[in-house]
């Protein structure tokens, strides 16, 4: 057997075996990423509405300042992060540094702007279907936000996925603020890059294997999803 064919099937084995050390970085990598785009849909999600639905003076700035932040640099959220919660930086004194706390903040702010513009331009379309509906209705600016995230609320899980999709496979952030302590803030991205070059490729690939299947796991959610709203909209 080739040597890659022999790490392939000592990763296969770590991951079938239930290996401890490996479902416990799998563990804390799912709370990390679930918690962060938890938080990033309570901000996200009423953000994205809010675009979508009210018009003011620099909305259009404000649109396109989303937009960017789409694209920000994991590294240099996590130099941010790391500077705001340094015993030197504002937020110091609640010694969150080289936590998993300070991970999920760092996933958050990178998770946001993507569920958010995602958000602003589905319920954007929704609510160019609904405006006159809402207008004869006479809602308040409120609950026409909540009545547009309630009926979008299929096309907004598949936002949600995408940050979770985004928030799992993030690295350069969480190495900054966690600092990739074992048993303590080493997730699947952070050992993937460690065991890497300790030349421990089986435990690597391993973990490689777990982060493929979620990628095709919300893959498939998103498409099931997609599937489920474009039935619902012709029934």
């Amino acid at each position: 057997m080739s040597e890659s064919g022999s790490i392939f099937s000592l990763a296969l084995g770590l991951v079938l075996s239930g290996d401890a050390e490996l479902w416990s970085i799998i563990a804390l990598s799912l709370r990390v990423s679930l918690t962060a785009v938890a938080l990033a849909c309570l901000i996200g999600l009423p953000l994205g509405a809010f675009l979508a639905v009210v018009r003011f003076p620099g909305r259009g700035a404000a649109v396109a300042l989303l937009n960017a932040f789409m694209g920000l640099p994991p590294v240099v959220v996590g130099l941010f992060v790391y500077l705001m919660l340094s015993r030197s930086g504002p937020l110091g004194v609640f010694g969150l540094l080289y936590t998993p706390a300070a991970m999920i903040v760092a996933q958050t702010i990178l998770v946001t702007p993507l569920i958010a513009a995602l958000a602003r331009q589905s319920l954007a379309d929704l609510h160019g279907e609904y405006d006159e509906l809402f207008r004869s209705l006479g809602l308040s600016t409120g609950a026409t936000i909540a009545a547009l995230i309630w009926d979008g609320r299929y096309s907004l899980s598949t936002a949600a996925l995408a940050g979770f999709g985004r928030a799992i496979a993030e690295v350069g952030a969480v190495i900054i603020v966690g600092g990739n302590i074992e048993h303590v803030t080493r997730v699947m991205t952070t050992t993937i890059a460690l065991e890497t070059s300790k030349g421990n490729l089986a435990l690597a690939m391993a973990l490689g294997l777990i982060l493929i299947a979620l990628a095709l796991g919300v893959n498939a959610a998103v498409l099931a999803l997609n599937r489920t709203a474009r039935r619902l909209a012709y029934a």
